[in-house]
This record gives structure tokens, sequence and C-alpha cells, in this order.
């Protein structure tokens, strides 16, 4: 059962009609103490309420009765009904703990997958946990191309596969090279919407000036360098998924348009007045701390609540270097591929260095070193020494100088790859590598031989 509750009869009767067409069952009330009566009377599974109830419409009295509900009912997901210039409103019943709000006058599409998406997450709410296995998970949903075993990693894939069936806004967060995107396309690929588009937009690389032509297209003549009509991100993911990647670089002026867009469900073309009505599920990704960004007044927090439905953090590489391992070899397999190298292997003490990397660019950063090391390397087999002169390549911050992982190399083995890398940086001349390792000609020499290190002098 849904309960309603407004004092206006048009409004109950205009929602129990829409929800009672859809198959749901519905009781209303006109005011705070009669939605309590019945809420005691029926546990409701999903309540629906405005946010006035009194002639002066501060919302004083609709928070009062989301408190009650919240304590009467914790469980139970309540939606509010709100006007456009009373989204503040909004936004402090969302901090109290509602589920969603909607604007009036409301999409009826909209205000379904509202409501079906709240069910849906409160059912999943109170199910049984069960034990977590990367197989049982890759059996019920599609996973491909995330890599890992990490605990909390299967617990975020959980996650995905449970919310990807729903219509939930998604917001991701995490370091640079977490693998966001492949999150926001594995929801895509989980959810009743796979068939359909998945549009990808990086909102960093979108100026302010553009933003409408980008996201909304524009109609040929609609300003002087519009010389052709623009199909807009939005239309091209109609009936699909958009991801929105880098949301905290948007600015104050297209943040207002955005949470136009999503809120409304529609949106107008450049040069074309004529609005058209949207069918989409939103996924944002962002690397950097929304919720300090709306401190600073530089994010719209009604814009906040309306992306974050659902939030998902993804942890950094160094947070899971048990995987590691096992996305090396998933980068290997791929370029024995591409570069027809059908026999290479990683020898396990290469594996370990890595391991003991922090990897600061993540995921992207190893798969960089990975594919730099394969492309260099002579042998079949890599080693250790292969990843360090690669990751030497990359910056290096004052004071960070890197050393293989404790264990990894033996002494003999670290100063036997430090002669033969300066050997071939200074082209065997003799005298430099001496001076550079802190060496006499005659220690060098010995150490050549010992080594088994094959030398023609350059001096």
């Amino acid at each position: 059962m849904i309960l309603i509750i407004d004092d206006d009869i048009a409004v109950r009767a205009s929602l129990g009609i829409l929800l009672k067409q859809q198959g749901f069952k519905t009781k209303e009330a006109a005011s705070p103490r009669e939605a309590l009566e019945l809420a005691r009377q029926q546990e409701p599974q999903l309540v629906i309420m405005d946010m006035n109830f009194s002639i002066e419409t501060s919302g004083h009295d609709g928070l009062l009765l989301l408190g009650q509900f919240r304590e009467l009912l914790p469980q139970v997901p309540v939606i509010l009904i709100t006007g456009w210039g009373s989204i503040s409103l909004a936004v402090e019943g969302m901090r109290a703990g509602a589920a969603d709000f909607i604007t009036k006058p409301w999409s009826n599409d909209y205000l379904m997958q509202s409501v079906r998406t709240a069910l849906s997450l409160s059912q999943q709410a109170t199910g049984k946990e069960e034990g977590l296995s990367r197989k049982k998970l890759d059996q019920q949903y599609d996973f491909k191309n995330i890599v890992g075993q990490d605990p909390h990693l299967l617990q975020i894939l959980k996650r995905i596969g449970q919310i990807a069936p729903t219509d939930a806004s998604v917001l991701i967060e995490g370091e640079s090279g977490t693998g966001k995107e492949l999150i926001a396309e594995a929801v895509h690929r989980n959810s009743l919407r796979k068939s359909q588009p998945f549009v990808k937009v990086n909102l960093g690389g979108i100026s302010s000036s553009l933003f409408e032509s980008e996201m909304f297209g524009h109609k040929r003549g609609a300003f002087t360098d519009a010389k052709a009509d623009r199909v807009g991100r939005f239309e091209m993911a109609n009936k699909g998924t958009i991801f929105l990647d880098e949301i905290g670089e948007l600015d104050m002026n297209s943040q207002v348009k955005l949470l136009r867009v999503l809120q409304d469900r529609t949106y107008e073309v450049l040069g074309d007045s004529r609005s058209r009505k949207l069918d989409i599920r939103v996924v944002c990704a962002t690397n950097r701390n929304l919720e300090q960004l709306v401190e600073e007044g530089k994010f719209r927090e009604d814009l906040f609540y309306r992306i974050n439905l659902i939030k998902v953090r993804i942890p950094a590489l160094r947070e899971r270097s048990d995987d590691i391992p096992l996305l090396v070899q998933f980068f290997v397999e791929n370029l024995k591929k591409t570069y027809h190298r059908p026999d290479l292997e990683i020898n396990p003490k290469a594996l370990q260095w890595l391991k003991e990397l922090p990897f600061p660019g993540n995921i992207r950063e190893l798969k960089n070193l990975v594919e730099r090391t394969v492309l260099v390397a002579e042998n079949e087999v890599l080693r250790a020494e292969d990843f360090q002169a690669q990751a030497q390549h990359g910056p290096v911050k004052v004071g960070d100088k890197a050393l293989p992982a404790v264990g990894t190399m033996t002494l003999e083995e670290l100063e036997a790859s430090m002669i033969k890398k300066s050997m071939a940086y200074y082209h065997n001349n003799i005298s430099k590598v001496a001076r550079a390792l802190g060496l006499s000609r005659a220690a060098l020499y010995r150490r050549l031989e010992k080594f088994g290190i094959p030398y023609e002098s350059q001096d």
C-alpha cells in the first residue's frame, strides 16, 4: 500500500488514479494527523507527501511530519512533493532522510520511475546478506573488464548489480584512474536499458558557453556558428543511460541548467522553443569531494541530492593491492594478442615488486607501466628489472627515489641491475660509469667480471 498525503483533494485524486492504473493499492490522507493514524493501522510500503499543510507554506509542518515518519517507520521510503520555488525545502527533507523529491507539476513517467526505484531499493535494504565471491557475482551479473577479488570491490559489485535494474541515479566517487567509467558501464550493462545507448560525456572538457549546445543540441541558425542542426548528448542517450564524468568541474550556471533537465526530464534544443521529454538513467562520476564543494558554495546542494540517490566510492589501487597481480595478468593477456607475443610471462618477483608500489595514478598508471614494459622488453619473461626501468621514466617527486620492495631482490642483484643500467645509460664509458657509481675503474672492472656483464669500453 502507498500512502498519499496532501491537503489538496485534486492532487490526492490525481496521484491515486495514476498509482492504481499501475497496479498499486493506495490510501489517502488530507492532514498529518490522519496520515499517522492510517500508518499505525497498516504499515505502508511507501509514502508520497506534500511539504505544506498550512497557509504560511513554510514547509515546517511537512518537515515535522517527515521526522515523525522516520521515527515511526524508519524503513519506509518517503517521496516529497514540492514546487520548483521550494526546492530548498526538499533539500532539507533529503537531509532528514527522504528517499527522493518531485516538483510540481510532475511528469507521470518520472514520478512512477521514482516510486519503483524507491520500492526496489527499500526491498533490497531488508534482504538477507549472503556470502560474497567473485564467481557467484559473475554468475548473476555482467562485470566483464572489471578485474579483482578484493572484499571491498566485491561489495561494490554486489551493490551495482542490485541497483542496476532500478532507475536510481548513481554517483561514483574515486581518484583518477580507479575505473569509474567501467563501473558506470556495468550499471548500464546490468540494467533494463542495456540494449539502449550508453553515452559518455566529460563535463570537464565542455566550456560554459558550449554547454547547452553540447548537451541539448541546436537548430541551424540558432547562433552565429550554427551552420547545421546538432543532436545533443541527452537526445543521443534517450531511453538509455547518460554518464556525466567529472561533474565536479561544472560551473554554477551550467549546474542550474543540468538540474532543470534532471528534475523535469524535459529539455529544449537551442533555437527551438518546443520542450522535449526525456526517458533516461543518469550516472555521474567525480574525483572531487562534492560535499566539500557544496559547503564552499561551489556546487548546488539541490543538484547534489538529485544525482546521489546511490553513492559508490571506488577504492584506490593502494587500498586493494592484492588485486594488482590479477590486473597485471589481465593486461598482459590482452597485450599478448595486441603485440603478437603469445609466450609472454611474468616473473613472480616482478608481481611482488609491482604489488608494493603506491600507484598514485591507480589502475591507469599500472596499465601504462605494463604496456611500456611489454613494448621494450626483449625477453618473453618480464622481470622486476624490466618494470623498474620503465617505472623510472614516470614523473618522480622530490625525495621520492623508488627502491625495490624488501624481499624482491638481493643486494647483489640490486648492484648488478644498477651497473647494467649505468653501462647502458653511459654507453659503456667506464670512466663515467665508475664516477656515477662512486667506484674506481679497477673496482668497476672486478664487478663487471663478477656479474658476467659484457662490455666494450668506449673511453
